[in-house]
């Protein structure tokens, strides 16, 4: 495996929708950046919101907070040098763009998938409870889905493997010299 760029951590920031890929393949970039011993710490959407933005809801306000709270701790730890891999839908381009001119080593990695797709892979049944609106303000469904205009990295996992994703990423970071050749 490849060795981290010891001078600089940064950010590996996910989006994507709900049951796109994003947690599978960051999980995936975690396991192949440990196996090089790069500090890593995973900041997953899911976990933050029980954790750090407890009692937030998922208005476009409640969702920017829950962003920045993301981006803020993203940061402390990139700048200390660790490697941080976010995986949170993070809707909306601008609080993404915000996250972005927070963190100053920042690859952001969109999981592209059809709707269909992520709703054929929810294994929740959060998309059919949002057609049949007993969840409201779902993105992708009631609220809107902004995918990033500029990505480091696109993955399209409807036709690509996960560890192919993964590869893309891995790749990436090599190119922009946060992991060593």
């Amino acid at each position: 495996m490849r060795q981290a760029n010891r001078e600089r951590g940064c950010v590996i920031w996910f989006t994507g929708l709900s049951g796109s890929g994003k947690t599978t393949i960051a999980q995936i970039v975690e396991h192949k950046l440990l196996d090089g011993d790069v500090p890593i710490e995973i900041l997953d959407g899911d976990v933050v919101r029980e954790n750090l933005s407890k009692g937030l809801g998922f208005s476009k306000e409640d969702r920017d907070i829950n962003i920045r709270r993301i981006a803020f701790v993203a940061h402390l730890l990139q700048r200390n040098g660790a490697f941080v891999i976010t995986a949170a839908i993070s809707p909306y381009r601008s609080i993404r763009n915000e996250a972005r001119g927070m963190i100053k080593e920042f690859v952001e990695v969109y999981a592209e998938a059809p709707l269909e797709v992520c709703e054929e892979r929810d294994v929740k049944g959060l998309y059919a409870k949002a057609r049949a609106g007993e969840i409201k303000g779902f993105t992708g469904i009631d609220d809107p889905y902004e995918a990033p205009s500029a990505a480091e990295v696109t993955c399209n996992t409807a036709q690509e493997s996960p560890e192919e994703s993964a590869q893309k990423v891995i790749d990436k970071l090599v190119e922009l010299k946060y992991l060593e050749a």
